[in-house]
């Protein structure tokens, strides 16, 4: 078997795949890849979804190649498994995607015309889906709203489906009335089964006044844990000038240090 395509820096896809299938070879391949299946991946997928998610977030673009590949990586890994399942293989998959960007596009690659406004294409986009998941039996308004999203994602996707149908808080008012609630609830919860749920219901609504104010709750919770990130390190530089660490300051001297560095941000 040549080793041409496999060590060809211009190969593209082809090369991509063919590299895939040798990792895979039950007899030459690698022993771990091949010891793989579609539930042991899953993870690695979606750890690179977000690296590339995180590689736009702080503008990295030198590195958004890498990632990109990386995730793309994933999806030929996924292809080539079901190709050994005869299930279906990437240029199924490819023309899955393809096929469903049409469909769902027809002021672009149809007759409809696209002078439409951007909420217009986004109520036309919803309704195509809706007769996807009708096609595929799902009747149900949450029907259809994958399990393996994040959990604050996964809620405001649950929440918008059922406001599609009229359950709904008419403001966020009553949103922020209902937290003050779930907070009541979740400070007189016993025993440690009750606190979690009522920390669920709490971080429900909380998504749920997220989507009443247009705020992605995942991209918000990512830019307060990278401000915590980069304020407790001011912490630890300040320290390390003193040729110390936090295990050697206290409560007090590093609220002062976090304030500093806040005020310092804030200029």
């Amino acid at each position: 078997m040549s080793d041409d395509l496999v060590f060809d820096p211009e190969g593209g896809m082809p090369r991509l795949r063919e590299i895939m299938r040798r990792l895979r070879d039950p007899e030459t391949g690698c022993p771990w890849d091949i010891a793989q299946d579609f539930a042991s991946i899953a993870p690695y997928t979606i750890e690179e979804a977000y690296e590339v998610a995180d590689a736009i977030e702080r503008e990295a673009w030198g590195e958004l190649k890498g990632e990109l590949g990386d995730l793309l990586f994933q999806s030929v890994y996924h292809a080539q498994m079901a190709d050994e399942a005869g299930l279906f293989d990437l240029d199924d998959v490819a023309n899955a995607i393809a096929d469903k960007m049409v469909a769902r596009h027809p002021h672009v690659f149809g007759n409809e015309s696209n002078a439409k406004s951007a909420e217009q294409q986004t109520r036309d986009w919803e309704a195509v889906k809706a007769a996807e998941r009708a096609g595929r039996a799902e009747t149900g308004v949450l029907d259809g709203v994958a399990q393996g999203l994040p959990a604050l994602t996964r809620a405001v996707k649950l929440q918008k489906r059922a406001a599609r149908v009229g359950f709904d808080w008419p403001s966020t008012d009553e949103v922020i009335d209902k937290i003050v609630e779930e907070a009541r609830e979740l400070r007189e919860a016993e025993g440690s089964a009750h606190r979690e749920e009522e920390f669920g219901d709490l971080l429900f609504v909380m998504a749920n006044l997220a989507r009443h104010m247009d705020i992605d709750p995942e991209a918000a919770l990512r830019a307060a844990s990278a401000k915590f990130t980069r304020r407790f390190g001011a912490i630890e530089a300040a320290l390390a000038r003193d040729g110390r660490t936090p295990s050697e300051s206290d409560l007090a001297e590093m609220d002062a240090l976090w304030d500093a560095a806040k005020a310092a941000e804030k200029g």
